[in-house]
This record gives C-alpha cells, structure tokens and sequence, in this order.
C-alpha cells in the first residue's frame, strides 16, 4: 500500500480527460479507459471523467460499460463564450443538459463539476446569476494568466457568502508547445494569493508526470503533479511568498519529496495527514489525458 501521506496527497486527484491533447481519443474509447481505470486497484486516484456538454448524448448510449457499483463521474465542460449574454445563455443550455444527463440513469453517471472559460468584464453580479443558474454544482472557472489573480480574488467574494466554496479556479500548466507552459513564477502567483487560499482550485494540462522534468515530445519542462499539488499545499499551509512557492515547483531532485504514513514533506517542509486532508479541500485535481503514465511514474520512483 502506498503511504498515507501519498494517498491523501492523491485521493481522487486525476480527472482523465482522455479526448484532449495529446491523446485526443475519441469518445467511446476514452470512456472504454475510464470504464477499466474505475474497476483497477488504482481508482482511488481517481476523479472525475472530463466530457464536453456537446458530447452528452453520445455519451447516454456508452453507458452500459459502467455499473452501479463503478459509475461514471462526470466533470461538464462547457463551451469557450466570448461576451456576458453568450456565457449566461449557455450555462442555461448547459444546466439543462446536466439535468437531462443525470436522469438519464441515475445509477451509472453523475455530474460532479463544471469546467468552464470566463468570458472579460465577468463581476460579482454575473457570478451570482451564474449560481442561481447552475445551483450548488461545485464550478471551476478558468481566465488568462493576466486576469487570474483578480479572478481568484472574486471568486472568494463570492465565496465568502455561502456555507461550501463552491466556486473555484482552473489553472492551466501546460499544453503541447513550449508556449502553453506557464512558468512557475506565473503558476506561484496564483497560489500565494491570500484570496487562493478561500477558493478551490484545480489544473489542466501539462502534469503527466510527477516530478518536474525536461520532456522532448513538448521541447521544453514539464511541470511535476506532485510539485504543483505539493507546493500549492505547503504555500498555503506555511504562508509561503512567491519566492519560495517557484523553487518547489523547480525542484527536479525526486529525493526532495517525502512520504510516510504521518507526514508529507519537501526538503525540510511538511505537514501533517490531518492538515493535508483539510487542505486538500481547496486542492481538489488536475486534468490529464493519461491515466497511465502518472501511475508509471509513481510506480518508477517507488511511491506505488
């Protein structure tokens, strides 16, 4: 069994979005994977299956592979809108679709989250009619890297008035050119926002592997899982700055990063599983097209 601290680092931590870059599968055998993954000793991994709206309906006629006891979870991805009236009337689209989906067979699928592109000029006042729209389902919200910290910061305004924090933020980390990489500066702004630390967050793209690496398939670094998660949880737990977030995310050295069943630890920084639980709260997944290559790797270093 892996350790402790490994598993509530990565309990339900991989949304398999099979149909996107790089693998871009088709539907049926996307699903078809995600069908055997939930059925695998490693499902405790994961989250979430990541299927577009506009592929509901197709989707209704596949779902005999799943069965009551390893359903299909769904992360709804909505379409990319580009002014305020545009993104209201599609989550209304979007709503109803979600309604017609999750009774369709109430036994074998689930809608568990939202994914979703901010359009500019998005206020309080939209994000509210948003909610009153899509109800408590848990929303991830994604904006360009230059409008992320005031997005995260409304997000937590928002937040701030309900029970949950259903609300949260989707940041990218990758892609498949060099340019769809973020640096770690970028992605280490995002999470020493105070306002980060009040608002779910999860990430897509570019984290197949868990530790940070040069990859030449993308001719550039890869940014780690287990440095984005790890530093995403350390810098909100001890407070880090900038400085010091962007340095675990550049640690390459896989002797960095420590697991036993009462701690996890990078370099001489750790937290406790009680307090790692609690934080995960707010570090919920990330996306990736791969459901193998993080478990090879994992298994490569001795961690499964």
């Amino acid at each position: 069994m892996p350790a402790v601290s490994l598993q509530a680092l990565l309990t339900r931590s991989i949304d398999y979005a099979g149909m996107f870059p790089p693998c871009s599968l088709a539907l049926e055998p996307a699903l078809r994977n995600h069908a055997q993954y939930v059925r695998s000793d490693d499902a405790w991994m994961l989250n979430t299956f990541v299927l577009p709206v506009i592929q509901f309906d197709s989707a209704k006629e596949l779902l005999p592979q799943f069965d009551p006891l390893h359903p299909l979870h769904v992360s709804a991805l909505g379409p990319k809108t580009e002014n305020i009236e545009a993104f209201l009337d599609a989550l209304e689209e979007i709503e109803a679709d979600i309604r017609s989906l999750a009774k369709h067979n109430v036994d074998l699928v689930s809608i568990n989250q939202l994914e979703m592109w901010l359009p500019q000029d998005v206020d309080l006042p939209v994000l509210n009619e948003a909610r009153s729209i899509i109800g408590d389902l848990p929303a991830f919200w994604e904006a360009p890297a230059e409008r992320e910290q005031e997005t995260i910061t409304l997000l937590a305004e928002l937040n701030s008035e309900m029970d949950e924090p259903t609300f949260g933020f989707k940041l990218r980390t990758g892609g498949v050119t060099p340019d769809a990489f973020p640096t770690s500066a970028q992605i280490a702004r995002a999470l020493v926002v105070p306002a980060t630390h009040q608002v779910p967050i999860k990430f897509t793209a570019g984290l197949h592997h868990p530790i940070r690496q040069y990859r030449e398939e993308v001719r550039t670094r890869m940014h780690g899982f287990l440095n984005v998660l790890g530093a995403a949880i350390l810098a909100a737990e001890h407070k880090w700055d900038e400085k010091q977030t962007a340095a675990m995310l550049e640690d390459e050295t896989p002797k960095s990063f420590s697991f036993d069943d009462e701690f996890f630890a990078w370099r001489e920084w750790k937290i406790d599983v009680k307090r790692l639980n609690n934080r995960r709260k707010f570090v919920t997944s990330f996306g990736s097209c791969s459901f193998d290559e993080p478990r090879e790797d994992l298994r490569a270093l001795g961690l499964l």
